[in-house]
């Protein structure tokens, strides 16, 4: 079907992450959309640093690894945006998080960079949790630490991302040994190294580049009605079952994930990843957890990405389509815009917002 949208710039921007600590608002829902509500209590921590700020003190230290931002995400309805630009011009990213429709928030993001070998590195990752939060959080705190330190980081990417994404599911699952819960998350990442692009997936988020205005899906959902999943999940003594949706052994609607312990054996942490090589084609990556793909598709993300000229506003324009078109999960989303010549970035021809039209689609939240 399809569902106008007329934009209004109703949600508040936080402030810059390099100038002021940022704020918060709580949201209502209406029949007529989103309600900005003011509240005293922060119900997210967003840490920012910029490039004079502390680095983290652990391991990964060593790597000058730094934080862009980390969102902590707590009970009650709450949003966050913010942005982020490197050294030289080439990547600018906005980042928006909403809870949306759910009772609780499990959707945790991740955006880091480092400088390796005189080489500038830039980590995004979003990590959309089911059963709980905790898998989704220890995913933020650990994966891009555990990854730059790997051995092969940067002489064989995919290996290092391969091994990393499993033996950090096997680090969490460790951690959780005495805790009864059974949470699990999602993983979709990029790592974008020199003008190398690798995108690593586990589950139902979803990653996606813009090439001359067209969208190119760099991942793909690990859906359990995929008939190669299917098959692996069956060759492995499990079933797949209808129950609202496809599903693992009738519970989990997603056939690989980080977590899940009483389902391990047929839901596995091991990533497809595709690398690609940037050309001056390419102009922006959206990552986004299914809140947005269940309702967005693919070219109309790209649309609404580049209708805007500031990634972070971007970022929110598609949260905002995501709930107006009936999106009743968390809905976290990345913008990120490629410039190949630092000295210019490019000026979209932007539609303006009460012009641009969004096919929703519907589908399993």
């Amino acid at each position: 079907m399809l569902c106008r949208s007329y934009f209004r710039k109703a949600i508040l921007r936080t402030a810059s992450v390099f100038k002021t600590k940022p704020s918060f608002v709580h949201f209502g829902i209406s029949k007529k959309g989103l309600k900005i509500i003011p509240t005293a209590t922060a119900c997210i921590d967003q840490i920012a640093m910029d490039s004079n700020s502390k680095m983290d003190t652990d391991a990964s230290a060593n790597r000058g690894l730094m934080t862009i931002t980390s969102l902590e995400k707590k009970d009650g309805g709450c949003y966050a945006s913010g942005g982020w630009k490197s050294e030289d011009g080439r990547v600018n990213c906005g980042f928006s998080s909403f809870r949306g429709k759910r009772a609780t928030m499990e959707d945790f993001f991740d955006v880091k960079t480092c400088k390796i070998d005189g080489q500038t590195v830039c980590l995004f990752g979003i990590f959309d949790g089911h059963g709980g939060s905790r898998a989704a959080e220890y995913l933020k705190q650990n994966l891009f630490k555990n990854l730059i330190m790997h051995r092969e980081f940067m002489t064989n990417t995919k290996i290092a991302l391969s091994e990393t994404y499993q033996q950090t599911d096997s680090d969490f699952l460790e951690s959780e040994k005495d805790n009864f819960r059974d949470d699990g998350s999602t993983a979709s990442t990029a790592v974008l190294v020199g003008n190398r692009l690798y995108v690593a997936n586990v589950g139902d988020s979803r990653t996606i580049i813009s090439k001359a205005g067209k969208a190119i899906p760099l991942s793909e959902d690990h859906k359990p009605n995929r008939s190669d999943e299917r098959e692996r999940i069956e060759n492995a003594g499990g079933v797949v079952m209808w129950a609202g949706t496809w599903r693992v052994g009738g519970v989990l609607a997603m056939s690989r994930a980080f977590g899940n312990r009483m389902l391990k054996q047929f839901v596995v942490a091991e990533p497809d990843i595709q690398e690609q090589e940037l050309c001056e084609e390419f102009e922006l990556l959206v990552l986004a957890s299914d809140g947005l793909w269940d309702v967005v598709p693919n070219d109309d993300a790209v649309s609404l990405a580049q209708s805007e000229e500031e990634p972070e506003e971007a970022a929110k324009k598609l949260i905002e389509t995501a709930f107006s078109c009936g999106s009743a999960d968390n809905i976290t989303c990345i913008v990120v815009k490629l410039y190949h010549d630092s000295t210019t970035e490019p000026k979209p021809d932007a539609l303006p917002a009460a012009e641009t039209e969004t096919r929703c689609e519907s589908g399993n939240t």
